[in-house]
């Protein structure tokens, strides 16, 4: 939102209107069409009929030639509306009506010798019908103020040729005069009230030229201005004696895109500019412009113009109130002239113009924030500006009311009052209003911060090239260091990375890792980044050790035979290892037969293997700096049918494909035996069990070892239910006998399994 005190620094000066080239990108500009210039936009006018107490007024219109911006204006530029306005509008492309849309009440005071009052300008998009209503809200003796009417604003389509005006350059024989009270608004161009829309009686008087303004250039329509163009801004004044000269900044300045750039019509503001009576930006006010969000970044450059012909065509101001304008994508565009890089008195801050610069966030930002690109140019403009006069942006401005006012928070002051504010602040500190919105007004802290430095935010997020455990890195020598930061990287000008203290890489703000050899050896690494204030933050620093020796298998890969269901293609086995390492394990990877990976503190696993089947189990252990030892073990399982026993005693043969072979050996006979002999490390006995089964004693090598008891509460087929394992492969002999047990005395055999 805007409003202007500015010093009527116009009065006096005499000057002559300056060209420039065209410079940066060519998109949208090459191939213009050479007769085709500043971008002229079309605003009308409707009166609004007040109802017969004069506290509420409207108007609808179904049919109006198309139309992007809207404001409500009325008689004497000093009124408020005391209640709301809204509009609603008929988009053209789909013929539908918006919601309502509430309009500021107030557009701040406007400049003096502007020609009305009026509300913010808002966007709706190319509409075809409009309707208003305000109303005074309810209070008995609050009357609205005469004049209404509705302002209607085409922003026009077209290109930028390579000779667009400029702005004014001071003739040194005619230098300006100063105000005689710097706090006081600038005196603007006479303006007159613009004709009504077509068929629409209208109380206002009919537009006419203001005088001495020049003709303005014929509308030929062209390609649209790209918002994509960034050409130089207004170039600075030459100086004389009296004018400013432009001090360097100590942060660079932002792309801005100039005026030239959106395609202002320079011929309706032929006003020299005017500049800061003590020739210093003390302050930064922000604000939103108070209207939709939907805008495509791509008609920004129409917005901006829309709002530069509202200003000055339907409020009478010498130009338009905002020093610059940022659209939500984060482009900047030079707002009013007379050199980016002077401190040119906008009428954006009524009161507080003559010791500030504005910078306005298209769009409404009540509910939600500006996207961070829009912040971060935010904060980019304002450090520049900032920079070129040595203020602290985190600090605190004492400004002198050019008049006497009332902010948002109730806040009352008389003219001349000397005031604090932050030196960032929004503009209802200073004036009563919402802007920039309660949801921006909440990002302020945020963009002091940006702008103040150092860099918010940095942290170490990952090495690549090394593994952690707990708080220590791990690698073998190169590494690349991953960071991340809060602050903006368009705000930050170097990231430096730090081995031991020392600087072994740099790369630029927008870049968030590099890479590093160490040596050998423990290593502190941390992140520096400088902010463009030349503040810097540091990370903590990480602990990074560099180390080649590979770690160890302490006891090898080893198989045995485990408890389980035993099938030709599926024998139940154990793998077992242990492997260690000098600094930190990560952890150990079988990759075959099959693939799996183990915790380091993980020293077997259950598998199964092919009967009959030789298969190697290979291992690697990884550390955690990336080295490596393998190691590997192989086995067959080979299964021994009961008919590959010798028998004592009574056996039956019973068949069933549930059994192993299909068939197994029964028997109910005490001491009834089989005896297998095999060569190998590990052997297991395979049974079938029921609720009926009984009990076996087991002898291994001639010596009793166990007596087993094949009782199960579920019945069970294949069941590898007695193990034994050797540390070396050996011939062996593996006796089972029937115990007899009483009540129960049968026992199931499906023959034995052993690992070679």
């Amino acid at each position: 939102m805007v409003g202007g005190t500015a010093a009527a620094v116009a009065a006096g000066i005499s000057g002559v209107l300056v060209f420039q080239s065209v410079t940066g990108s060519s998109v949208g500009i090459a191939g213009a069409d050479a007769k085709s210039g500043p971008v002229r936009a079309d605003t009308r006018t409707a009166p609004l009929r007040s109802s017969g107490d004069g506290r509420s007024a409207s108007l609808k219109q179904d049919d109006v030639k198309p139309f992007s911006m809207l404001g409500v204006t009325w008689t004497d530029p000093g009124a408020r509306v005391p209640g709301t306005v809204e509009v609603r509008t008929r988009a053209v492309e789909s013929g539908r009506w918006s919601t309502w849309l509430r309009l500021d009440g107030d557009s701040g005071q406007g400049e003096s010798g502007a020609a009305r009052g009026g509300t913010e300008p808002a966007w709706v998009g190319p509409s075809n019908g409009v309707e208003v209503r305000v109303s005074s809200g309810g209070a008995m003796s609050a009357g609205l103020p005469a004049g209404l009417r509705l302002d209607m604003i085409d922003p026009g389509k077209g290109s930028v040729t390579a000779m667009e005006p400029a702005g004014f350059r001071v003739e040194e024989s005619d230098p300006p005069s100063p105000s005689s009270d710097p706090a006081e608004p600038e005196q603007s161009a006479t303006a007159t009230t613009e004709p009504s829309v077509s068929g629409e009686p209208s109380t206002e008087p009919s537009v006419s030229e203001t005088p001495g303004e020049p003709a303005s250039p014929s509308d030929t329509p062209s390609a649209s201005v790209s918002p994509t163009v960034t050409v130089s801004p207004t170039p600075t004044p030459i100086p004389s004696s009296t004018a400013p000269i432009a001090p360097p900044s100590t942060v660079p300045r932002p792309p801005i895109t100039s005026r030239a750039g959106w395609g202002a019509d320079e011929s309706i503001s032929p006003e020299a500019p005017g500049y800061l009576p003590d020739g210093k930006v003390k302050a930064v006010v922000v604000h939103h412009t108070a209207e939709s969000n939907s805008y495509a970044c791509a008609d920004a450059p129409a917005v901006v113009r829309g709002i530069y012909a509202y200003h000055v065509k339907q409020l009478g101001w010498k130009d338009i109130g905002y020093n610059f304008l940022v659209d939500k994508c984060g482009t900047v565009y030079e707002g009013r002239k007379g050199g980016v890089d002077l401190p040119v008195q906008g009428a954006h801050a009524y009161g507080f113009n003559a010791e500030t610069t504005g910078i306005s966030v298209l769009g409404t930002y009540t509910d939600a924030a500006p996207p961070q690109a829009a912040m971060a140019s935010v904060a980019r403009i304002a450090a520049w500006k900032l920079g070129q006069y040595g203020v602290n942006p985190a600090g605190t401005a004492i400004l002198t009311a050019g008049d006497s006012g009332r902010n948002y928070f109730g806040k009352s002051w008389a003219k001349g009052a000397q005031l604090s504010f932050p030196v960032i602040h929004g503009h209802r500190d200073g004036f009563n209003t919402q802007c920039p919105g309660n949801a921006f007004y909440n990002q302020l802290a945020t963009i002091r911060s940006w702008v103040a430095g150092p860099v918010t935010g940095l942290a170490i997020k990952s090495l690549t090239g090394a593994g952690v455990s707990g708080s220590t890195y791990y690698t073998k020598a190169a590494v690349t260091v991953n960071w991340a930061a809060t602050t903006p990287a368009s705000l930050i000008t170097r990231y430096e990375l730090l081995v031991d203290d020392k600087i072994t890489a740099t790369t630029a703000g927008t870049t968030t890792s590099a890479k590093a050899t160490l040596a050998l050896g423990t290593h502190k690494v941390a992140v520096r980044a400088v902010h463009q204030s030349g503040k810097t933050a540091t990370t903590p620093a990480a602990t990074v050790i560099a180390e080649t020796t590979a770690p160890s298998f302490a006891a090898k890969p080893a198989l045995s035979l485990r408890t389980g269901t035993v099938n030709t293609t599926a024998v139940p086995l154990t793998l077992a290892w242990k492997a260690t390492d000098a600094a930190a394990l990560k952890d150990v990877r079988l990759t075959a037969p099959v693939a799996k990976t183990y915790g380091p503190t993980v020293y077997s696993a259950a598998h199964t293997a092919k009967a009959g089947t030789a298969t190697t189990w290979s291992m690697t252990a990884y550390d955690q700096a990336g080295n490596t030892a393998t190691a590997s073990v192989a086995g067959t399982p080979v299964i021994l049918q009961e008919t590959a026993a010798v028998k004592t005693g009574t056996w039956a043969a019973r068949t069933s494909t549930s059994y192993l072979g299909g068939q197994s050996y029964s028997s109910s006979s005490a001491n009834a035996s089989l005896t297998w002999t095999f060569t190998g490390k590990s052997a297991a006995w395979i049974v079938s069990r029921a609720t009926t089964s009984g009990q076996a004693h087991i002898y291994v090598d001639g010596s009793k070892v166990a007596t087993v008891d094949l009782k199960s509460s579920t019945t069970k087929y294949r069941d590898a239910i007695w193990t034994k394992t050797w540390t070396t492969s050996a011939k062996h002999t593996i006796k089972i006998v029937v115990a007899g047990t009483s009540g129960r005395p049968t026992i199931t055999t499906d023959g034995l399994v052993h690992l070679k």
